[in-house]
C-alpha cells in the first residue's frame, strides 16, 4: 500500500469570522481519511510561512482545540498574510517546491482570495514541472464576495461574505436607533462599509430595513455619483424624513485619500491617511445641511470580519463544507481545482458544493452588478435582498465562554523539524 502523504494547508489576505471553520473542514477531513492523508501541517502565516519553512503540526493538535476553530474568528489561529509570489520571484517558487519535497507534502490546499487562487495555480503547475507529485487545491474566502464570475456561475458568494452582512443588517439597525434618538443635534450618521470598490458589503445594509422604513441613504462606489451629488441626496432626505443614516463604501470616489496599498497592490483605505467617511462628514457640514445640528461619523473596522457574535450560521457551515469539499476534491479529481460553492435555482434557498478549475478564478475580480443598484442609486433593488438574505441566517452562533470571556482555539506551538538552510522571502530583503 502506498505510503499516505502529507498535507500543508495556508491562508492568506484579510480574514473572515468562518474562515478557521474551512481551515476545520480541512482538518477533520484528512484525519478521518488516515489512508490518503499523513500529517497536516499549517504555514504559519500563509506562503511566508511555507517559505521560512515554518510548519506548525496541526496533527499534533487536540482534537478539542480543532473543533473550537468553528466559532475562533480571524486569522490567529495559524496566521495570515498579504505577500503575492510574482513572476520575477523564481527563488521563491522554488523554495516552496523544496519545503514541500522536504516534508513529503503530497496535497496543498490554500484558503484566500483570487490572488490566493493564482498562488495555489502557480504552485501546481511549477509542482508538476519540477516532477513533484503534488495536488494542489483552493479554499474560497473573502468578505468581499468579489471571487468569481458576473454570471455567479463559478460560484454564487464566498465563504465570509454572509457573516460581513450579517453584520451590517445588524449593526445599522442599532445604528438607526442613535440616529433616531440623536437627530436634534445630529442629524446625518455616515458609516463606512469595507469592500474596497466593491459594493456587496454596503449593499448588505439595506438587510436591515427591506421594507424601507428607515431613512437609509447607500452609496456604492459603482453608483457613480460625486460628492456634490452625495450631499444634495443627503440633503433632500432631511427635508423629507428630518434625519439621514448614510452608509457609504470605503471605495467611493472622495478624491486622493493618501492612499496606501498591501503586496498585491490593493488599497488599504483603513490604513491611508483620510477616509472617505471622515471627508464625507467634513464636507456635509461644510456645504450645511437642510437641517439644524451637524454630520457625524462612524467607521468601523476590522471588527467587520472578526466579530465572532455576527458570524452567520448559514455562513459557518458553508465554510466548513467547502474545506471539506476541496479534500475530497483533492482526492477525486486530482490538481488544479477550487471548491465551490453554488445556488440550486427555486424559491427556497439550497446550495450544492462543486469544483471549477483554479485558472478560471485565479486573480478574478467580480464587480457588483449593476442590475442591482437601484434606479435612485443611493439603494439597491430587491433582487439583491433575495439574493443575500439567507446568507445570513437567522440564528445567533453558539459560542463557549469560559469565565465570561468567550473561548477561542488555542493551538500549541509544535513545529515539523526543519530540514532546509534559512531562507528570507524575496520581497523582504533588504538592498
Amino acid at each position: 500500500m502506498t505510503q499516505p502523504k502529507n498535507v500543508l494547508v495556508a491562508q492568506s489576505g484579510g480574514p473572515s469570522p468562518v474562515i478557521n471553520n474551512s481551515l476545520r473542514g480541512i482538518v477533520e477531513t484528512c484525519r478521518a481519511l488516515p489512508d490518503h492523508f499523513g500529517t497536516v501541517y499549517a504555514g504559519w502565516h500563509g506562503i511566508e510561512g511555507v517559505l521560512r519553512e515554518e510548519l506548525l503540526d496541526l496533527s499534533a493538535q487536540p482534537a478539542e482545540e480543532i473543533a473550537l476553530l468553528r466559532t475562533t474568528p480571524a486569522a490567529g489561529a495559524i496566521g495570515t498574510c498579504r505577500y503575492k509570489l510574482k513572476a520575477a520571484q523564481q527563488e521563491d517558487f522554488e523554495r516552496v517546491v523544496e519545503v514541500l519535497r522536504a516534508h513529503d507534502v503530497g496535497y496543498f490546499f490554500y484558503i484566500g482570495g483570487n490572488d490566493s487562487m493564482d498562488t495555489a495555480h502557480k504552485v501546481a503547475q511549477l509542482a508538476h514541472e519540477r516532477g513533484l507529485d503534488l495536488v494542489a487545491t483552493g479554499v474560497p474566502k473573502t468578505i468581499d464576495n468579489d471571487v468569481g464570475d458576473a454570471e455567479f456561475k463559478l460560484i454564487d458568494h464566498t465563504p465570509g461574505y454572509g457573516s460581513v452582512a450579517r453584520y451590517w443588517a445588524l449593526n445599522v439597525q442599532n445604528a438607526n436607533e442613535e440616529n433616531a434618538g440623536s437627530c436634534p443635534a445630529d442629524p446625518v450618521l455616515v458609516l463606512q462599509a469595507m469592500g474596497r470598490k466593491i459594493g456587496f458589503i454596503p449593499a448588505a445594509a439595506r438587510l436591515a430595513d427591506p421594507d424601507r422604513e428607515m431613512p437609509l441613504l447607500i452609496f456604492l462606489r459603482e453608483s457613480g455619483l460625486t460628492l456634490e451629488e452625495l450631499a444634495d441626496r443627503v440633503n433632500d432626505t432631511l427635508r423629507e424624513r428630518g434625519r439621514a443614516l448614510v452608509v457609504i463604501s470605503e471605495g467611493f470616489d472622495v478624491g486622493q485619500l493618501g492612499e496606501r496599498r498591501d503586496a498585491f497592490g490593493h488599497v488599504q483605505f483603513s490604513s491611508s491617511q483620510m477616509t472617505v467617511e471622515r471627508v464625507v462628514v467634513n464636507y456635509l457640514n461644510e456645504v450645511g445641511l437642510a437641517a439644524r445640528g451637524a454630520a457625524r461619523g462612524n467607521m468601523p473596522g476590522t471588527d467587520q470580519r472578526h466579530a465572532m457574535i455576527y458570524a452567520s450560521t448559514v455562513d459557518l457551515e458553508e465554510a466548513y463544507k467547502v474545506g471539506q469539499k476541496a479534500v475530497l476534491v483533492s482526492l477525486e479529481d486530482g490538481s488544479g481545482y477550487m471548491a465551490t460553492i453554488l445556488r440550486r435555482p427555486g424559491s427556497l434557498y439550497s446550495v450544492y458544493y462543486d469544483k471549477v478549475p483554479l485558472e478560471k478564478v485565479a486573480n478574478s475580480e467580480r464587480a457588483f452588478p449593476g442590475a442591482w443598484i437601484a434606479p435612485s442609486r443611493v439603494d439597491v433593488t430587491d433582487d439583491f435582498v433575495r439574493y443575500a438574505r439567507p446568507l445570513i441566517g437567522d440564528d445567533w452562533p453558539s459560542i463557549p465562554l469560559v469565565d465570561g470571556r468567550q473561548r477561542f482555539a488555542r493551538l500549541q506551538p509544535i513545529f515539523a523539524e526543519k530540514k532546509l538552510p534559512a531562507y528570507v522571502p524575496q520581497a523582504h530583503r533588504t538592498r
